[in-house]
């Protein structure tokens, strides 16, 4: 990596670790992650996949629509290198579109139609208990090289520890409780994401940003600022 990248990848470990306190966001700390991922690492796109209470993964973050759409069509599928990564709980890299077509065939369609060439999948892992993971979609081939797989493995393991707080967790019940909350989370502020586009005649990603830019200039929860939208609370300019 080049110092610039270090300096990056340090601030980025900083950011993450000093958001890990009582009352943190979880979502904007991971939404926080995944911006900063497609910047390290040479992606296209990045998000974060989760195993909810009923055993079936749900998209938690993602850079765009676009990352999104994929990964609800590996759900819908069935199939695709996320999935496996979440199945195995190992790391699942693809190099190029023929490796996908083989391993994948409807994943290989639908990623080959939105631009991507490989794909890094990174287990989020607690113990032996796999909780979903995350994902760099890159329009080039080839797989990630040794130092950024180790850097991206790294950050991850914030990621999980971000969801979890793991220090403090004693049993299983309590880690469900955890993560199904960070879900329902994400559902209302796809409920005021869509809102607020509607509203401002916006695109989604445009509408996500201004929620976000509301959470932080009024030091609020992303969650509580959806909440607000969709009650007719919180008036988003």
């Amino acid at each position: 990596m080049a110092a610039t990248r270090e300096r990056r990848l340090i601030e980025t470990f900083v950011a993450l670790t000093d958001t890990l306190v009582d009352d943190y966001d979880v979502v904007e700390v991971l939404q926080h992650l995944v911006d900063s991922m497609v910047e390290l690492f040479d992606a296209a796109a990045a998000g974060i996949l989760l195993v909810n209470a009923d055993q079936e993964l749900e998209v938690l973050a993602s850079t765009s629509e676009r990352s999104e759409l994929l990964g609800l069509l590996q759900l819908n599928a069935g199939e695709g290198p996320c999935v496996t990564c979440v199945t195995t709980g190992r790391t699942v890299s693809v190099r190029d579109p023929d490796e996908m077509a083989r391993r994948w065939p409807a994943f290989a369609a639908a990623s080959a139609a939105s631009g991507y060439a490989s794909v890094h999948a990174i287990p989020m892992r607690l113990r032996d208990t796999t909780l979903g993971s995350l994902n760099l979609f890159r329009e080039t081939e080839g797989a990630l090289n040794r130092q950024d797989a180790v850097a991206a493995q790294a950050l991850t393991d914030v990621a999980t520890i971000s969801i979890l707080q793991q220090r403090t967790l004693e049993h299983a019940t309590t880690t469900q409780l955890q993560l199904q909350r960070a879900l329902d989370s994400r559902v209302v502020i796809e409920q005021a994401k869509g809102f607020v586009a509607h509203t401002h005649q916006v695109d989604t990603d445009e509408a996500f940003g201004m929620l976000r830019r509301h959470a932080r200039a009024n030091r609020l929860l992303l969650a509580d600022v959806a909440r607000g939208v969709i009650a007719r609370r919180i008036t988003i300019s």
